[in-house]
């Protein structure tokens, strides 16, 4: 699942390279993306505007448009990607990896598109079709999001109840943009064992965790994704923890298979 780096990815994507142009045409006939609009409704909603915003929280990713049209919400899903491909061949893209990708101008698993004036397109491709196109998502429902949380605004969100911390964490509506392997990330900076539960934890673990989700979401969205964080190699059987050289823990948290130091992260 694109957690919050690699939405911003793509949110950057739109902004540098869709906004401004008028769309002409609008592919929102796969019925089960776009759900629960019909075949026409987001084309109607979008032709004639332009796309003039580009907004991500957490992991959710939407788009004003032009006159105060529609607001138009894009989730990427499993392995989604925003694609802006050129008349002149030319493309440039953001979002998840892209499985099954054989070769420039490859779109086999384009289910959105708008085309634009001067024949570009932008579109949602994504292989395993779990990606979302909506009009006017309810984006205020999401929690603070992890890239800009204040102390104060964390604090309050681990604040009570019997959850794992990990659960707490991947509560889109506690703080949103956090996924799985980034809460094994942060817990692990943090040195917090993940089924540990927020009615347990100190003061001092809450600040380190807040320290360690600061810094883990700095680091990915610097060097290209969650995939790049620390512990995400060592989530293997067999996997050593790259600070003290414990053997790494297995275990499933609030529904989630979760990663941990045997030695550091203890209950």
């Amino acid at each position: 699942m694109p957690e919050l780096p690699e939405v911003e990815s793509a949110r950057s994507v739109l902004e540098r390279a869709a906004l401004g142009r008028l769309i002409v045409e609008v592919d929102d006939t796969d019925s089960y993306v776009c759900r629960p609009h019909q075949p026409g409704e987001i084309r109607s909603a979008l032709l004639g505007r332009k796309l003039v915003a580009a907004h991500r929280r957490g992991k959710s990713l939407w788009c004003d448009t032009s006159e105060d049209g529609a607001v138009l919400g894009i989730h990427l899903g499993m392995s989604g990607k925003i694609v802006i491909a050129d008349l002149d061949g030319g493309e440039i893209d953001g979002g998840d990896y892209w499985e099954g990708r054989r070769v420039p101008g490859d779109y086999r698993w384009s289910r959105f598109a708008v085309t634009f004036d001067d024949g570009g397109r932008m579109m949602l491709v994504d292989p395993r079709r779990l990606g979302r196109i909506t009009l006017d998502p309810p984006v205020e429902r999401l929690g603070p999001d992890a890239a800009t949380i204040s102390n104060v605004a964390f604090k309050k969100a681990l604040a009570s109840g019997s959850a794992p911390v990990k659960a707490r964490l991947l509560d889109q509506q506690a703080v949103a943009g956090i996924g799985n392997l980034l809460a094994d990330e942060i817990l692990w900076r943090a040195r917090i064992h993940p089924s540990r539960h927020v009615d347990d934890l100190t003061p001092r673990e809450v600040g380190r965790i807040f320290r360690a989700t600061q810094s883990s979401v700095a680091d990915a969205l610097k060097d290209g994704g969650v995939h790049t964080l620390s512990i995400i190699p060592f989530r293997h059987a067999g996997g050593l923890c790259p600070r003290d050289g414990a053997p790494m823990a297995r275990g499933a948290v609030g529904g989630r298979t979760s990663w941990w130091c045997s030695k550091e992260q203890v209950l």
